[in-house]
């Protein structure tokens, strides 16, 4: 909680209390598990557990698996149960993209030079992260040249799906990169074995030990494991944190994540999180993210230090909106908001959770503090005081 008398932060542990100047929310967005109300879910007799809360007491040998959702948890799990399992049904709401994972071994003979030869390293990276960076068009400004990628997958899925009428099922109604594209050698080959069957459709209803699904299908499962993602948009950690207007994060998050350069929200001064609104990536990695906004926060500290004394930023709203706006209006155009989907970048119809450009660009914007985007707190000189700094408006300016 913040305390705007004190320009500090109040925290409250599970091992007790203590105050910072700093917050830096490092949760993550995929971390807290999402699991769908379904009714008659608590009747059921077996065991039920998120992907991201595997229950490792649980035997699925000749068990009846249920698998609850198609994302990129499920495409890991479907290959590597159903080995051991008796029977697997996949309950698929939403079919995916998938795509060949390109890989293999790295040869001796290139472990031999990158190790005698430093540069290879850097240039074999250089490469790879250039290729992604030149990707980027394609899912932000030019949707369509995805058909080309879209083909490859029907290629991919032909090649290990014979049955048309599965083949039918699994294949997307929306434009490839609309969602994550999956990558995997081994989901499609899964889904065709004979002892794995795949409904398409959502779970609607539990009966007991049979899944109902929104089709009207049944299935007769001993345990459910639910792939069904997490709280991205609506991150449980917003609920604990309460800023200078009384209200926490979430209440000032109800209309959509915001934050400026995807760091600080307005009204929570000298806050900031790492891997924030608008900052995901759909094509590269997300350690440049991390990079960046970490870059951004040692400058945040430099200028906290210059500054000198008790002191806070607080991003102004109109800093917020502007910085928003742009990132929203360069949304428009690109094949999240595009392509035909509904997917869990979305919040209330806006995408909240990407960012629109290339990881260069987001350097760019989080290379330093601007404090002319920001309020300068100072402790209070008095009973109903509070010294506020106009920074960019003069020199010693309140």
């Amino acid at each position: 909680r913040w305390d705007s008398g004190a320009v500090h932060w109040e925290v409250e542990t599970a091992r007790g209390s203590l105050t910072a100047d700093v917050v830096v929310s490092a949760t993550g967005p995929l971390a807290d598990p999402r699991v769908p109300d379904i009714p008659g879910l608590d009747g059921f007799p077996g065991a039920v557990f998120h992907s991201a809360r595997w229950d490792h007491t649980v035997d699925l040998r000749g068990k009846r698996v249920a698998v609850i959702g198609t994302g990129a948890s499920a495409i890991q799990i479907v290959p590597a149960i159903e080995r051991e399992v008796g029977r697997l049904t996949l309950f698929q709401r939403t079919p995916a993209w998938v795509l060949p994972r390109m890989d293999r071994r790295i040869s001796g003979v290139e472990r031999w030079l990158h190790a005698k030869v430093p540069a290879t390293r850097a240039l074999r990276r250089g490469v790879l992260w250039g290729i992604r960076e030149l990707q980027v068009g394609a899912f932000t400004k030019r949707p369509g040249e995805m058909r080309f990628v879209e083909r490859l997958a029907r290629a991919h899925m032909r090649r290990a799906v014979k049955d048309p009428a599965l083949r039918a099922a699994l294949t997307p109604d929306y434009r490839i990169g609309c969602k994550r594209i999956l990558l995997s050698n081994d989901y499609y080959p899964a889904l065709a074995k004979p002892h794995v069957d795949v409904v398409p459709a959502g779970l609607k209803e539990v009966r007991g030990a049979t899944l109902v699904g929104a089709d009207g299908t049944e299935a007769e499962a001993d345990v459910i494991v639910f792939g069904t993602g997490f709280h991205v948009t609506d991150v449980p950690v917003a609920h604990r944190v309460t800023g200078a207007r009384g209200t926490t994060l979430a209440e000032e998050w109800k209309g959509g994540m915001e934050a400026l350069r995807g760091t600080s929200p307005a009204g929570f001064p000298n806050f900031l999180t790492i891997i924030g609104p608008n900052t995901g990536l759909g094509n590269s990695s997300m350690i440049l993210v991390i990079e960046a906004q970490l870059a951004y926060m040692a400058d945040y500290l430099r200028q906290l230090d210059t500054l000198g004394g008790k002191v806070a930023l607080d991003a102004r709203p109109s800093a917020v909106r502007a910085y928003t706006g742009m990132v929203q209006e360069r949304m428009k155009r690109t094949v999240w908001n595009t392509g035909g989907c509904d997917s869990w970048y979305l919040d209330n119809g806006r995408n909240t959770t990407l960012w629109p450009g290339t990881t260069s660009e987001l350097r760019r914007v989080t290379r330093r503090v601007d404090l002319a985007e920001y309020t300068v707190l100072r402790p209070r000189t008095g009973p109903a005081r509070a010294t506020v700094s106009t920074a960019g408006a003069g020199r010693g300016a309140r």
